[in-house]
């Protein structure tokens, strides 16, 4: 379990950083069940070995063996409901923006506790 755990923070990590080294506890979560999936809990020692992970761990997504698997922060209850209450909005607000004629420029987002609107870049042809 703590190998797993250190495996997927090698693949998040810089060639130059040793993230792996900076793991206190790992603790599995949830019921055990044959052959199903339970999230981990990984405490790191210092917090800015846990922002580096944050910020890289979009490389999961690039690598095949690890496309399954996320890492995600520990919120409390109350973030959570905020949270839920968000996506519930941004459902709301995407069934509204479909009727808009701008439709094409933008899409909202959940980010930081907040709604967020991104613009989308427009691709640009050569001739």
């Amino acid at each position: 379990m703590r190998e797993l755990a250190k495996t997927v923070i090698k693949q998040v990590q810089d060639c130059t950083q040793e993230l792996d080294q900076e793991v206190e506890e790992v603790i599995r979560l949830g019921r055990y069940s044959e052959g199903g999936r339970r999230p981990m809990k990984v405490r790191m020692i210092s917090q800015v070995a846990a922002e580096e992970i944050m910020a890289r761990k979009g490389k999961l997504a690039d690598d095949t063996e690890y496309k399954d698997m996320w890492i995600k922060r520990e919120v409390n209850l109350e973030k959570r409901e905020k949270e839920k209450v968000l996506r519930s909005e941004l459902k709301l607000r995407k069934k509204k923006q479909e009727k808009d004629i701008e439709k094409n420029n933008f899409y909202w987002r959940v980010l930081d506790m907040r709604l967020k609107k991104w613009y989308l870049q427009k691709k640009e042809k050569i001739v």
